[in-house]
């Protein structure tokens, strides 16, 4: 239910074409929201049906694209959707269900996804953190949008978390294989 709510949020802050709204999704919203073009698309049709956005009236210019724009009614449905009251939803990660796994039937290569995934969170918080000097350097804090950059910080504050998350997994599960090697290893004597 949230893609049609970022959208309008998207077209609120400007005006745009679909194919505007598929790159600011992926340089931006994407990384809390992510859609894909034919996602986008579509339910910019279905906003458009509802009559909460309209094309901008005029024909498009020759190569422009039809640009979007948020109508009053989209504006109060984005409102109320703010205001609506939502439980957190609970952490479903396979990663931490095969972690759970490796605990009873062993390692088996395990090691090697956490790293993978480590490395992800890595790049992924280096990404963050280049935004954030980019779009929200020091000397311009009190007059930069705050509420975009408390997203910024929190996806900067997940990636962190994970990245002390996977680096403490693997250390434990680099730690589990040599108990294991050691304990199955023949006596010398």
């Amino acid at each position: 239910m949230s893609l049609p709510h970022a959208i309008l949020t998207a077209l609120l802050e400007r005006p745009s074409s679909g194919l505007e709204l598929t790159r600011r999704f992926d340089r931006s919203i994407g990384f809390f929201w992510s859609a894909t073009h034919q996602q986008i698309y579509r339910e910019l049709g279905k906003l458009e049906q509802s009559g909460l956005i309209r094309a901008l009236p005029g024909p498009p210019a020759q190569g422009r694209r039809k640009e979007y724009e948020v109508l009053p009614a989209g504006r109060t449905a984005l409102t109320d959707w703010v205001a609506e009251p939502q439980d957190p939803k609970p952490i479903r990660d396979p990663l931490l269900l095969r972690l759970r796994a490796a605990a009873v039937v062993g390692l088996h290569g395990l090691d090697a996804e956490l790293r993978r995934h480590l490395d992800l969170h890595e790049r992924q918080l280096a990404e963050y953190l280049e935004i954030e000097q980019r779009d929200f350097p020091a000397a311009k804090a009190d007059t930069e949008n705050r509420l975009q950059h408390l997203v910024l910080q929190a996806g900067i504050q997940l990636e962190t978390f994970w990245v002390q998350w996977l680096t403490e997994a693997l250390a434990a599960a680099v730690a589990e294989a040599a108990e294991a090697l050691a304990a199955s290893a023949p006596e010398r004597g």
